[in-house]
């Protein structure tokens, strides 16, 4: 298998239109994992077949974008696929593919944030929205729109911390391993991202609430 071949691949397999409709991580042969760390291709395409839409849907809740999300799950099977001969057997598969996406997006949510911040030090440029596009819109239900707008507030690595936790029930030590982080430092994250999830999904209603009392002539109560 070349690496051309993983990203023709996924481009055949992933569609805007599933994003979000699987959470499943699937149990992987340990066969299979041996036969694709002797270079088996087949063995490393089912691989990639079984894991893509949970892939592409931590990238996607991680990221925001669709067009985005698929870059970034082509890239975590790439990066896999160089490094499948030293992965640990004794280690889960599924954990070690999803952190590898983990990582992939964190860091480019880093960079996005600092061109951002040169950016804005340039008032005089125009920073175009980068919005999602118009299939990826029509697809987004309202709830996940705004689940989207939470998981925004979050940093990086808190963020993925939430995704692993409550979309794909990754113990602690499981998210610990996935982040190189301590458990310790899982929890407080964890504790630290859902007082500020719950305290901005608050300001969110307040302002929805204000917003439609000015709308529609409500009394202020």
């Amino acid at each position: 298998m070349t690496l051309e071949t993983i990203t023709v691949t996924l481009k055949h397999s992933l569609e805007i239109g599933q994003v979000l409709r699987s959470n499943a991580v699937p149990e992987v042969d340990a066969e299979k994992i041996i036969l694709a760390q002797k270079g088996e291709a087949q063995a490393f395409a089912e691989l990639v077949e079984s894991h893509q839409v949970a892939v592409y849907n931590l990238c996607y809740r991680m990221l925001g974008d669709p067009y985005e999300a698929e870059d970034a799950a082509q890239e975590t099977f790439i990066r896999a696929y160089k490094g499948i001969k030293s992965f640990d057997r004794n280690r889960s598969f599924s954990t070690w593919i999803l952190s590898i996406a983990a990582h992939y997006c964190i860091d480019q949510l880093r960079k996005k944030r600092l061109n951002i911040t040169h950016l804005e030090e340039r008032p005089y440029l125009e920073i175009p929205d980068p919005g999602l596009g118009p299939e990826a819109t029509l697809s987004e239900t309202e709830q996940q729109k705004g689940i989207r707008k939470l998981l925004n507030v979050l940093s990086e690595v808190d963020r993925a911390a939430v995704i692993m936790f409550y979309w794909y029930e990754f113990s602690y030590d499981e998210i610990a391993k996935a982040l190189d982080l301590s458990v310790s430092a899982v929890k407080s994250r964890l504790h630290r991202a859902r007082i500020l999830l719950a305290k901005t999904w608050k300001d969110q209603k307040q302002t929805t609430s204000g917003l439609e009392r000015q709308i529609y002539g409500s009394p202020a109560v």
